[in-house]
């Protein structure tokens, strides 16, 4: 993936640097796997705000990605394709049986190439296989923490683990914060990283881009009056005390994350500070 940077020749261009979107192959995406994705605002169930500074952005519908990669059948990949609901690109792939889906698109991954996922598959870019079959040291994303619920780590842009060892049922796994931890070997990954690696280095150069993606304003808790934020009020450009959250959870290094969760004993070595 390239980037575009573009010419200053108005305020919002002047440090504005996107995608040049070489990668796609399709102008409109595949419609039976298409549904409505209706906008919350920030809202829960109750019509409570929920999380602050959500709101607007352009209209988007939503495309079904096959997580589970559950059918143990050659696929040829068809096109590479923009995603709005997230940051990496999606391809959309035809079974050997003619069903299609989309897949979270690998780097290197073309029209034309093909994918296969299950066991006796060769260890290549794109193939879905369990982590029993997967040789040492190979580059993985979309990877399940539990067998056959899907893939939910290593899915953004760019993100990757990495297969250290096997020791019995479990798999060591270094994942993409720098947490390594133990995953049974049942559950599946697909080799390889994910596409659009040079995500995090666009700029979008103005505050209205950010609107079009349904992110408001967000007002920082210093420039607040005491009631609404415990780092507000003070004369002037006060620093507003130590650093904490609307709810008085200090930030910055505090560890959130309960001690006594059942799942800490699968965890090898904590993520980087």
């Amino acid at each position: 993936m390239a980037l575009r940077k573009f010419n200053p020749i108005t305020p919002g261009t002047r440090h504005k640097v996107l995608s040049k979107f070489e990668d796609i192959t399709a102008d409109k995406p595949h419609k039976p796997l298409l549904r409505s994705l209706k906008k919350s605002g920030g809202r829960n169930a109750d019509g409570k705000m929920t999380m602050r500074y959500r709101g607007g952005g352009h209209k988007r519908r939503y495309r079904l990605i096959d997580f589970k990669r559950n059918k143990h059948m050659e696929a040829t990949v068809l096109t590479v394709e923009y995603d709005p609901n997230r940051s990496a690109r999606i391809c959309l792939v035809e079974y050997k049986d003619g069903e299609k889906r989309y897949i979270i698109a690998p780097e290197g991954l073309k029209p034309g190439m093909t994918i296969n996922s299950g066991k006796d598959v060769a260890p290549e870019v794109g193939n879905a296989m369990y982590l029993s079959d997967i040789p040492l040291g190979t580059v993985i994303h979309n990877i399940e923490l539990y067998p056959g619920k899907g893939a939910s780590m290593a899915r953004s842009a760019g993100s990757y683990a990495q297969l250290n060892a096997r020791d019995g049922k479990y798999a060591i796994v270094k994942l993409p914060s720098g947490e390594t931890r133990m995953i049974l070997v049942t559950c599946m990954a697909v080799i390889g990283s994910v596409s659009n690696s040079e995500h995090n280095l666009q700029v979008s150069g103005k505050a209205g881009r950010s609107r079009w993606l349904g992110r408001r304003p967000r007002v920082r808790g210093v420039v607040m009056n005491p009631v609404d934020h415990p780092m507000g009020g003070g004369e002037g450009k006060s620093s507003g005390g130590h650093p904490r959250s609307r709810t008085g959870v200090p930030a910055k290094g505090y560890k959130t994350r309960n001690s006594r969760k059942n799942s800490s004993k699968y965890i090898i070595e904590r993520r980087k500070k």
